[in-house]
C-alpha cells in the first residue's frame, strides 16, 4: 500500500488541527507509521485507503492536543498596544500559531487555510475542530466521519452545528482575494517596493485604517495606521535601511522573505511576513521571526548583497 500521496494533504489537516506546521508534519509521520502496522488489518469493504487514512490521523491528532492550551496570536491575547517602542522581548513561554509554507506540498486543493481560520479552529474544542474540518473543508459524509471518530451521525451533525456557531467571525473570509489575484499583486508589489526603499508614508498608504500588526513570538500587537508606521519607522532604526524582500505565499496568502542586511557582510533571513488584504489594501501583517519557523520555509538563511533573490 501506497501511503505517500496523501501526505501533502494529510499535513494540511494536522495543520489545521494543531496550528503548528512542524506538529503536524511529525503526526503524519506517526500516522504513516500507524498504517503501515495495520496495513494487514485495513478492510477495503469498509473504508476507502484515504478515509481510513484520517481515521488514523484523527485519533492521532486528538490524542496529541489532549490537556494542550490553544496556539494563539498575540492578538488573541489581549488589546493592542498604544507604545511601538515597547521593547521586543519574545515571550518563549507561549505555544505561538505557526504559518503553513505553501511551497513544500503540492496540494491540488488549500481551501480554508488562511490564518484568521486556523486562527479560529483553535478556540474550539478538538473533537468540534475535527468534525468541522471533516465535515465542511475535507468534505467527508456523515457517516465517514462517524467512523472516523468512532460516533453516531446524529453526534456528528450536532457536534457540527456547535462548531458553526462558535465559528461566526474568522476575519474577512468572504472578501480575500486569492494569492494571484492581479490587484493583490499589485498591492504587495508596491509594499516591497516600498519596504525595500525604507518609505514609511508609502507603506501607510497600502493600509487599511484598521490594520493590525502582530508579531509572534512577540506577545504585544498594534492597531492602525499611526502606529504600524510608527513601528516600522523604529525598524528601519534598529535593523537599517538596506532590505531585500521575495515574494512567496503562506496558508494560500501573500507573503515576503524579508532580508535584512548584516553589518559583517551579505544579508540574513529577518523575518516572513504573511498578508491579509481586503479591498486593495492591507488589512493585517503577521511577522515571523522564529528560527524553526523561518527554516519551514527552505529559503537561503543568507544571501549576497549583490546577488538579487531569487524569483518564488
Amino acid at each position: 500500500m501506497d501511503f505517500e500521496p496523501y501526505r501533502g494533504e494529510l499535513v494540511a489537516y494536522c495543520y489545521r488541527m494543531l496550528g503548528s506546521f512542524h506538529e503536524a508534519e511529525d503526526l503524519v509521520q506517526e500516522t504513516m507509521l500507524r498504517a503501515w502496522k495495520a496495513r494487514d488489518r485495513y478492510d477495503p469493504n469498509r473504508a476507502s485507503v484515504r478515509t481510513w487514512l484520517y481515521r488514523i490521523a484523527t485519533n492521532v491528532c486528538l490524542t496529541a492536543l489532549e490537556g494542550r492550551a490553544r496556539r494563539p496570536l498575540p492578538s488573541g491575547l489581549g488589546t493592542p498596544s498604544e507604545d511601538p517602542g515597547t521593547p521586543l522581548t519574545p515571550a518563549t513561554d507561549i505555544p505561538w500559531l505557526q504559518p503553513f509554507p505553501d511551497a513544500r506540498y503540492d496540494m491540488e486543493a488549500r481551501a480554508d487555510m488562511r490564518l484568521a481560520l486556523v486562527v479560529a479552529l483553535q478556540r474550539l474544542p478538538a473533537r468540534q475542530r475535527a468534525v468541522l474540518v471533516l465535515r465542511e473543508v475535507l468534505q467527508f459524509s456523515a457517516a465517514e466521519v462517524a467512523d472516523q471518530l468512532d460516533t453516531t451521525v446524529p453526534a456528528v451533525n450536532s457536534t457540527l452545528q456547535r462548531a458553526r456557531a462558535a465559528l461566526t467571525d474568522v476575519g474577512d473570509g468572504d472578501t480575500i482575494t486569492e494569492p494571484d489575484d492581479p490587484e493583490e499583486r499589485e498591492v504587495i508589489d508596491r509594499y516591497l517596493r516600498a519596504f525595500e526603499q525604507a518609505d514609511v508614508p508609502a507603506l501607510v498608504r497600502l493600509l487599511a485604517d484598521a490594520v493590525v500588526l502582530e508579531m509572534p513570538p512577540v506577545p504585544f500587537w498594534f492597531r492602525g495606521t499611526e502606529h504600524y508606521g510608527a513601528f516600522m519607522r523604529r525598524v528601519f532604526e534598529l535593523r537599517g535601511t538596506d532590505w531585500a524582500l521575495r515574494p512567496i505565499t503562506a496558508n494560500s496568502q501573500p507573503a515576503l522573505a524579508a532580508y535584512a542586511r548584516d553589518p559583517g557582510g551579505g544579508r540574513w533571513l529577518h523575518s516572513v511576513q504573511v498578508f491579509t488584504v481586503v479591498s486593495g489594501r492591507v488589512t493585517r501583517n503577521v511577522v515571523f521571526t522564529e528560527p524553526q519557523v523561518l527554516a519551514s520555509f527552505d529559503l537561503p538563511r543568507r544571501i549576497s548583497p549583490d546577488r538579487p533573490l531569487p524569483p518564488r
